[in-house]
């Protein structure tokens, strides 16, 4: 099984922007975590990061037929874009969004995800452990042990 982890604009500065709302554990630190992860439940995960739409939307597409599953922190966009929308609708892989901060808590404006009702579901507001979450509920999905 292959699992797929973007994450969008700005998540490549994990660990120094904002720390006391996005935490001190760096993007690297979390991919390494959860390769570590898929390699123990003989995964293969795959990772991307992009401050470019355009190029979040090239790698959904290349993921068709062979990606079983995406998690997605589509940053900012998750707020914006119809195009990470209907790449992700457009190549039909079960996605789980994820975020570090509990968008519902923050600005008005971050409230409406243009990806949450495609989703199996949404992980927000447990900081880098709403990663390990979601990667739980997408394998789990994959896996049929849920619904």
């Amino acid at each position: 099984m292959r699992l797929l982890l973007l994450n969008g604009p700005n998540i490549n500065l994990l660990g120094q922007r904002e720390p006391g709302l996005y935490g001190h554990q760096t993007l690297a630190d979390i991919e390494m975590r959860l390769r570590d992860r898929a390699k123990t439940a003989a995964l293969q995960l795959e990772t991307f990061q992009s401050n470019f739409e355009g190029a979040l939307v090239e790698r959904i597409h290349q993921a068709m037929g062979s990606v079983d599953g995406i998690l997605i922190n589509a940053g900012a966009y998750t707020h914006t874009s119809i195009a990470i929308r209907d790449a992700l609708l457009g190549v039909a892989i079960p996605f789980v969004e994820v975020h570090l901060s509990n968008i519902h808590a923050r600005e008005s404006f971050r409230h409406h995800s243009h990806l949450a009702d495609c989703a199996l579901g949404v992980v927000c507001g447990f900081g880098a452990f709403s990663y390990d979450m979601a990667f739980d509920g997408l394998v789990n999905h994959l896996r049929g042990l849920q619904a």
